[in-house]
């Protein structure tokens, strides 16, 4: 049986299923809401996991990247559906991504904790 903190295989993918990715992460997630410009709009909840334990396993030909503001962020959608499956975040550039967007670099100070998310312990 699997605990909070047991790494588990979660699959996902775009909605016409073109882009398909695995991530190992704790089979109970901790979900992250942001208030930033764009994720207010698509409403989005997402969790940080480093770059090692996310796995494109198909469809890297039909993905395209938006940036915004300082283009640190990387916002990857489908080509074909439109869907944002998963991101490169400003605050985890080496990572796949409760704090403040709309106030980034204040709430980074505050929140310092959201950087080391992204770091393989693995390692």
């Amino acid at each position: 049986m699997a605990t909070a903190e047991t790494e588990v295989k979660h699959m996902g993918g775009c909605h016409c299923g073109t882009v398909r990715f695995q991530v190992m992460a704790p089979a109970v997630l901790k979900v992250i809401d942001c208030n930033c410009s764009i994720c207010v709009k698509k409403q989005n909840c997402h969790f940080i996991v480093p770059a090692s334990k996310f796995h494109l396993l198909q469809g890297s030909e039909v993905l395209t990247t938006y940036t915004f503001n300082t283009h640190q962020a990387k916002h990857t959608f489908c080509k074909i559906c439109g869907v944002q499956s998963f991101y490169i975040p400003r605050s985890n550039p080496d990572g796949y991504e409760n704090f403040l967007g709309s106030e980034w670099e204040q709430s980074m100070e505050k929140n310092a904790s959201i950087k080391s998310r992204s770091i393989n312990k693995d390692t």
